[in-house]
C-alpha cells in the first residue's frame, strides 16, 4: 500500500471561535481512512463515537479485524476499534470526506445521498472548487466547507503516523449551527475553529499550499532548495497566487506566506511531490487548475502559475500520472 500524506498550514486567528464543549456520541462515517481520515477516525472512536470507515475491500477487512493503530507525539500511541465497509449502508450524523481529489468521483459512489440527508458532510480536501460539487450531489445544507492542518501518513492499511504537534480544523459557516460539530472534534483532541467566511477559510490554505506544491514538484526538491535555488520564482509565484486569493475574497499577505516557508525545515516536501515520487496521480487540477480558472474569472494575470501547471501536466502525462 502507498503512503498517504496531507499538507498543513497556519491561517491567521482573526474572526474565529474555539469550542471545548464535550459532545454526545454520534455515528460518523469516514470516507477514505488514509493519513487524515484514519487519524480522525481513530480519535473520534477513542472519544466514544461510533465510527464506520468506508474504503476498498482490502483496507476494510484490515480495519474490521485490527482497528486503526496511531503513533502520534500529540495524541499518543493507541489502537482504536472501528467498523468498516466498502459502502455506506445506513444514515449517519456526520460523513467525513478525506480522499484525494484524484479519487473523489469514484469514492463518492460509496456514499449514497440518502444516508447523509439528515446529517452533515465535511470535506477535508485541498482546493476550493469541491464544495460546489458536493452541494450539487448532497444538498447545500448538508455540506460544511472546512480545511485541516496536519501532517499524517498512512504507512499501511490501518497504520497511521502523525508527524505534526498539532491537529487543527477550520469550519466555515454560522457559529450557532456549527458549535456541536466543533465540540465533537475539540473533545476528541482536534483544535477546531469556526469562521464565518468560506472563501477566507479555503483560500487561506490554497494560497499557502499552491506555491509549495507546484515548485517542489516541478523541481523535484524539498522546500529548502526551492527557497534558495528558486527564490525569485517562489516570490513571484506567491505574489501571483495571493493576488488571485484577494480577488476571490481570501487573504493575500505574501510576506506572511514567505515567512512561513522560510521557517520550514529544509527537507520538507509537499504531498504533491511525494505523490510524484511514488508514481501516484497528482492533485494538479484541484490546486493549479483551480487557481488558473479563478484567475481567468477575475482577470488576474498569472503567467508563472500557468507555465508551471503546463510543465507539470506534461511531466505527469509523460509518466502516466495525469490526474
Amino acid at each position: 500500500m502507498h503512503p498517504e500524506h496531507s499538507e498543513h498550514s497556519d491561517e491567521p486567528d482573526t474572526g474565529t471561535s474555539t469550542v471545548s464543549v464535550p459532545s454526545s456520541p454520534r455515528t460518523v462515517a469516514v470516507l477514505g481512512p488514509g493519513g487524515v481520515g484514519g487519524l480522525l477516525a481513530a480519535l473520534l472512536s477513542r472519544a466514544g463515537h461510533r465510527v464506520v470507515c468506508i474504503a476498498g475491500e482490502e483496507t476494510a477487512h484490515v480495519l474490521r479485524h485490527k482497528g486503526i493503530r496511531v503513533d502520534s507525539g500529540q495524541h499518543g500511541s493507541f489502537t482504536a476499534e472501528v467498523e468498516a465497509d466498502t459502502a455506506l449502508r445506513e444514515p449517519v450524523d456526520l460523513c467525513l470526506v478525506a480522499v484525494k481529489h484524484t479519487a473523489l468521483d469514484t469514492a463518492l459512489d460509496r456514499v449514497p445521498p440518502r444516508h447523509v440527508e439528515d446529517g452533515l458532510l465535511l470535506p477535508l480536501l485541498n482546493g476550493v472548487e469541491h464544495p460546489a460539487l458536493l452541494r450539487a450531489r448532497y444538498g447545500a445544507p448538508q455540506v460544511v466547507p472546512a480545511v485541516i492542518r496536519v501532517e499524517s501518513t498512512r504507512t499501511a492499511p490501518g497504520v497511521i503516523e502523525h508527524g505534526t504537534p498539532f491537529t487543527e480544523i477550520d469550519l466555515a459557516g454560522p457559529q450557532d449551527r456549527l458549535d456541536p460539530l466543533a465540540a465533537l472534534f475539540t473533545a476528541a483532541g482536534v483544535d477546531t475553529r469556526i469562521m464565518a467566511d468560506e472563501n477566507a477559510v479555503l483560500w487561506a490554505k490554497l494560497a499557502f499550499l499552491a506555491p509549495f506544491a507546484l515548485l517542489t514538484t516541478r523541481y523535484r526538491t524539498p522546500v529548502g532548495s526551492v527557497r534558495t535555488g528558486h527564490r525569485e520564482e517562489l516570490e513571484a509565484l506567491v505574489e501571483e497566487i495571493t493576488a488571485v486569493s484577494r480577488a476571490c475574497g481570501g487573504p493575500g499577505d505574501a510576506a506572511h506566506i514567505l515567512a512561513r516557508y522560510d521557517a520550514f525545515p529544509a527537507g520538507t516536501k509537499s504531498s504533491m511531490l511525494r505523490d510524484a515520487e511514488a508514481g501516484r496521480p497528482l492533485e494538479l487540477d484541484a490546486i493549479g487548475g483551480a487557481l488558473l480558472r479563478a484567475a481567468e474569472r477575475h482577470g488576474v494575470r498569472v503567467p508563472l502559475t500557468a507555465r508551471l501547471v503546463a510543465e507539470l501536466e506534461r511531466d505527469a502525462e509523460g509518466s502516466g500520472r495525469a490526474g
